[in-house]
């Protein structure tokens, strides 16, 4: 199958490996050239993906079987005119469309599916984020509407802060869309991303529950297996399952949930492998979320999915702008037992950068702080620079 790749970042480097190792053929698209998944994959083009005759154009020279988006920032209701042509858009047009949109996807599942989610409210300038603060409260967190990995991302604590908050989010918005969604602060004990396996055929399928830390909105570190109830865990079992068959297609999805004294909330939800699910690349499982992602496309069955050890990952950042970036501490972290690394060749770096992620499992019985601190202290060893 000829599968086309939109957005090419560590996430879609890992899903066009898994792809390569049985047989199927990638062209990876980014705006920008030597971009991760491009220096693995079969063909590659440089494009603006909000440019919907940019899109139209490659689609039609390479006429793929399959569409896997892999960022917000994308034409995507051209993906409906795919689907007619009889190309498969993953998971469908229509998870695509929602899931790249805040409004969508929060809509969808309070509005629609009565799932329990914060307070919020919607703004398109100053002044409508000050009446949103207004209703739902201080604090709050302000989110651009198109954004990943918490750009743009910020809480409002004071009057002060909600100017501040608004350029923050509208400079780390993707795509055209000028509109925010201001949220009620949910004091929650901990969030969990829950990964939601969707079969064309076979059942649904979770994997473990992962933990995760986050900064500035992005993750640092992600933990397999997080500490939940089972109350908590068929909660969060059954919400993903009713917003992923209300999305339709077939695929993994990245189901975010804050656990609560009062119970499970729905965050947010990310139509393809998530940042924090890398932590399956330490071999947690007896799949990596790139390779449940890649057999639900395809349709090739997934009998189950097993937790195999407990792991962590932890982000290799840059703290610098630089071209060209080269890395220092190599040997030492190869040194280590019971851990691995990625670098994900991004061609340049800048302050905060994901460069590449430090892995390392154990026993199931081995407490997951201690996993943490160890995956911490193996990325702590990588330098950019």
């Amino acid at each position: 199958m000829k599968i086309l790749l939109l957005g090419s970042g560590e996430l879609g480097k890992e899903f066009t490996i898994a792809a390569q190792r049985i047989g199927q053929t990638i062209i990876a698209v980014d705006s920008y050239e030597n971009a991760p998944a491009m220096q693995v994959a079969h063909g590659f083009e440089v494009i603006n993906m909000l440019d919907g005759d940019a899109l139209d154009r490659i689609v039609a020279k390479h006429k793929p079987d399959f569409i896997v988006p892999e960022i917000e920032a994308i034409r995507t209701e051209r993906f409906y005119d795919y689907e007619k042509q009889g190309i498969t858009v993953v998971p469908s047009a229509k998870a695509a469309n929602f899931t790249m949109n805040r409004k969508a996807i929060r809509d969808l599942a309070s509005k629609e599916l009565g799932l329990k989610t914060a307070a919020y409210r919607y703004a398109t300038n100053v002044a409508e984020l000050r009446k949103g603060v207004e209703t739902v409260g201080m604090p709050c967190v302000v989110k651009p509407l198109m954004s990943s990995s918490g750009k743009g991302q910020s809480t409002i604590k004071t009057d002060s802060d909600i100017e501040k908050a608004w350029n923050y989010a509208v400079e780390g918005s993707r795509g055209d869309v000028v509109e925010v969604i201001v949220e009620a602060f949910v004091k929650f004990n901990s969030e969990i991303t829950l990964l939601t396996v969707v079969q064309n055929n076979n059942p649904t399928l979770f994997c473990a529950p992962i933990g995760h830390r986050q900064e500035r909105g992005d993750y640092q570190e992600s933990w397999q297996p997080a500490r939940i109830s089972d109350k908590d865990l068929y909660e969060a079992q059954d919400m993903a399952e009713k917003v992923t068959e209300a999305l339709g297609g077939a695929g993994l999805f990245g189901v975010e949930f804050f656990l609560a004294d009062d119970g499970v909330y729905f965050s947010e939800l990310s139509p393809r492998p998530h940042d924090t699910g890398m932590v399956t690349l330490a071999r947690t499982q007896n799949f990596n979320e790139f390779e449940l992602h890649l057999r639900a496309i395809l349709s090739l069955p997934i009998f189950e999915i097993t937790l195999e050890k407990a792991g962590a990952s932890a982000v290799i950042a840059a703290s610098e702008n630089s071209t060209n970036p080269s890395y220092a501490g190599i040997e030492k972290i190869a040194s280590l037992p019971k851990t691995d690394f990625r670098l994900f060749g991004k061609p340049s770096s800048r302050p905060y950068r994901r460069m590449g992620v430090a892995l390392v499992n154990d026993t199931l019985e081995t407490p997951i702080e201690e996993i943490v601190e160890k995956a911490k202290a193996a990325a702590a060893l990588i330098k950019v620079s």
